[in-house]
């Protein structure tokens, strides 16, 4: 048996505008949306998003919408942080930096989800 490959799924607070948002300023293209569920895909990568907009449901609470993350592999990362940048979409402090497991920066969607951009350092499965 394999492991094949992960979907990230963000809590939001709302789906339309979520995926509107990543559609508009991070180059995604809408999927599957209404009003519950939304899925979003750039290349390779799918994004499911699930709406934590309901006080006092355990594991849907408002709260919890911009509390999400994920890594995203990408093979030119310089280019897709300049153009992510100047769509206003990069992190303040998670600008292009290089580190040990190769170079990155970071965008928040609509909520303020981290998504992290990674050019790994070595070629090859991750």
């Amino acid at each position: 048996m394999t492991l094949l490959s992960a979907v990230p799924a963000l809590p939001v607070r709302d789906i339309r505008r979520s995926v509107e948002h990543l559609v508009a300023r991070l180059g995604f293209t809408a999927g599957y949306v209404d009003a519950d569920y939304g899925v979003v895909t750039r290349d390779r990568v799918e994004l499911h998003l699930w709406p934590a907009d309901s006080p006092g449901v355990a594991g849907a609470e408002p709260h919890l919408a911009g509390s999400g993350s994920c890594r995203i592999a990408v093979a030119d990362v310089a280019a897709l942080h300049d153009e992510l940048r100047a769509g206003g979409v990069v992190h303040p402090n998670g600008g292009l930096d290089d580190g040990p497991w190769g170079r990155e920066f970071t965008a928040l969607d609509a909520d303020g989800n981290a998504l992290t951009f990674f050019q790994p350092e070595r070629p090859g499965p991750f």
